[in-house]
């Protein structure tokens, strides 16, 4: 039986255990945190429950797969439940938003309360879906590094998106030239912040991911995100995958450019066939083969935005906030300007609020709610978050309190931070960057790591710091991705 040691029991590494044991192979997954999901953690603070990191559920089928795989019923380890509206917008002159799931009310409300003309949002999002299907078998569902993968059918089509689009155009620009209202605009600009990106920058094909949530629909999982890994866990466990938490890995073993093992922290060595790593791909370099310098384009890649987030425990219910909510910045291009080109805090920021107890009635006591409130931040860079979070608290507060006209700060009954170091070093993510490298440039996707080393035989990649990107989609693709050619290489 072909062996296969996982470092990182994140979602990547959850799902590929599972396709790897599936396949005949015998797979152990080393974690250095107490337990499964990475950034899929949670926590509880005076009878209020947060998702630590990722709060967007979308693409659920792609977790449904791995299951179908097993033959195992869903039911018996996971559900979710689709939410009937996608985001509420707001804006400081009290213009607020409703998207709903219904792409036809949602066209609506663009065009009663923004002035756009009626089937202009129908429009945008249809050529999104279509965007989506023509690119996703080139750029989501196989590997950039793998010659086959450009003798398969539609990847001509793919290209020729791109082309359609204006290879050289930003997403603002794109959104700028098909709507007449700037809210409208700074509405379909926010997703390029989906993988850390700035939409001044990031190419116009990034069109495509208002399909995931607008188009495929946006989720809720019972028991919040972290209902995820664990379920990913007990699966893989029933099919045989052995885990070790609190076990860091201190260096990948290798011999004349073979990985043959991982090293632990007490000195032991784990012989293996094969490594993947799930670990942040500049930090397995860095920490994890330090005897190898890393790739120049990781070693040179922009980083992806990072955060800061503010868990508040609130008092009281606010009925005009949902799920999801958006809180706008008065000028959206200073404010990328601020995280990519001065790495520092915009001193007015976008406002994200997100409140599962909306759903789930156990997240908070009753007639209160659990506010995860997040701020797009710059990557660690030797800033002084110390110093920042007060005044950003500060800002944050004042933006909310003006536009929901009410004291938040004497509704706060408890209160948890992180910010871009803690990020950086709860995950390992280098820097904090929540998506490893940025999408500000066309050739971001072709720049990516690879899935398999190019230098090291018998290691591999999967996770949001490698092809295809982060979030859990992504990462989801990714563990696909790496897997299969595992199994391709082990001749399986």
């Amino acid at each position: 039986m072909h062996t296969v040691g996982i470092v990182g029991a994140g979602i990547g590494g959850l799902a590929a255990s599972i396709r790897l044991a599936l396949s005949g192979f015998e797979v152990t997954v080393f974690e250095a945190l107490p337990g499964p999901g990475g950034k899929l953690d949670q926590f509880e603070l005076r009878g209020f429950r947060f998702d630590k990191g990722p709060s967007l559920f979308t693409l659920p089928d792609l977790v449904e797969e791995l299951f179908q795989l097993a033959d195992r019923p869903l039911a018996d380890y996971f559900e979710y439940q689709r939410i009937d509206e996608a985001c509420r917008y707001f804006w400081d002159d009290g213009t607020r938003l409703t998207a709903h799931a219904d792409i036809g009310r949602f066209d609506a409300e663009v065009s009663h309360i923004l002035g756009e003309k009626k089937g202009a949002v129908s429009r945008y999002l249809a050529q999104s879906a279509r965007l989506y299907g023509q690119t996703k078998p080139l750029f989501l569902e196989r590997s950039l590094h793998r010659w086959t993968t450009y003798v398969q059918s539609g990847v001509w089509s793919a290209l020729g998106a791109l082309g359609s689009l204006g290879w050289n155009r930003s997403l603002h620009a794109h959104n700028a030239g098909l709507f007449l209202n700037p809210k409208t605009v700074q509405l379909f600009d926010r997703f390029a912040t989906y993988n850390g990106s700035d939409p001044y920058q990031t190419p116009s094909i990034m069109q495509l991911i208002p399909h995931l949530e607008h188009g495929l629909g946006t989720y809720l999982p019972k028991g919040g995100l972290r209902a995820v890994p664990l379920a990913l866990h007990r699966l893989a466990e029933e099919l045989g995958v052995q885990f070790h938490f609190s076990t860091p890995v201190s260096r990948i073993a290798l011999r004349q450019n073979t990985a043959f093992g991982l090293e632990l922290s007490d000195g032991s060595v784990r012989p293996f066939d094969r490594i993947l790593s799930n670990a942040d791909v500049f930090s397995t370099y860095a920490h994890l083969l330090p005897d190898l310098e890393a790739p120049a384009q990781i070693r040179r890649a922009e980083r992806s935005s990072s955060a800061v987030l503010f868990y508040w425990g609130i008092d009281r219910r606010f009925p005009e906030l949902g799920l999801h909510n958006i809180f706008f910045a008065r000028d959206y291009r200073a404010e990328f300007d601020h995280i990519f080109r001065h790495k520092t805090l915009s001193g007015d920021p976008t406002i994200y609020v997100n409140i599962t107890s909306k759903f789930e009635t156990n997240d908070a006591p009753p007639g209160q709610e659990n506010w995860f409130v997040m701020v797009n931040s710059p990557a660690a860079y030797g800033q002084d978050w110390a110093e920042a979070l007060p005044r950003l608290r500060a800002q944050v507060l004042d933006r909310l309190n003006a536009v929901l006209s009410t004291d938040i700060s004497g509704h706060i009954v408890c209160e948890e931070t992180l910010h871009p170091n803690q990020i950086e070093q709860w995950t390992r993510s280098h820097r904090g960057a929540l998506y490893g490298t940025s999408s500000n440039s066309l050739w971001s996707a072709f720049l990516r790591h690879p899935n398999r080393s190019e230098h090291i035989k018998g290691l591999y990649f999967c996770g949001g710091s490698v092809h295809p990107g982060g979030g859990i989609p992504l990462c989801l693709q990714s563990a696909r991705i790496a897997s299969q050619w595992i199994i391709d290489d082990a001749g399986r």
